[in-house]
């Protein structure tokens, strides 16, 4: 008998790249091809202006009115004063008079009923304000 000796086949655990290659070689290609066209663009020129800087705001005027009815007039950053409806129009009236574009801002109290708001809107319309902003409470602040 003879004995046959047989040579064992061991399996090869590679990975085949080839694929890999393929489609980096595509990717390549259209990134060479792209890549130039990317560089295109349109010159643009900006239009030149001549705007000067704007002036700093004022200090504002701000007419507190409190949940029981009174006024409190805040001008250029100073102590709020509290004042009745003739003293608080004839105030703000001086200071239209010397600016007739004069900003006022209305901050209500939160627990103010509106018409108490709207009676000081009406008071400064009288004093010959144009221009009134409402101010209001950032989200956080207003639930406190």
């Amino acid at each position: 008998m003879s004995m046959r000796l047989r040579k064992r086949r061991r399996l090869k655990a590679e990975i085949n790249v080839v694929p890999y290659i393929d489609v980096m070689l595509v990717l390549l290609i259209i990134f060479m091809v792209t890549a130039p066209l990317l560089r295109l663009g349109v010159d643009v020129k900006l239009p030149e202006a001549n705007a000067r800087a704007m002036e700093a705001p004022k200090d504002p005027i701000i007419v507190g009115v409190t949940k029981d009815g009174r006024y409190l007039l805040t001008l250029q950053g100073q102590q709020a004063e509290e004042l009745d409806e003739a003293a608080l129009e004839a105030r703000i009236a001086a200071f239209v008079r010397q600016d007739p574009q004069t900003a006022v801002y209305i901050a209500g109290d939160m627990g103010a009923q509106y018409s108490l708001i709207y009676g000081a809107m009406a008071t400064l319309q009288r004093a010959g304000v144009v221009r009134i902003t409402f101010m209001g409470e950032s989200a956080g602040k207003a639930g406190r």
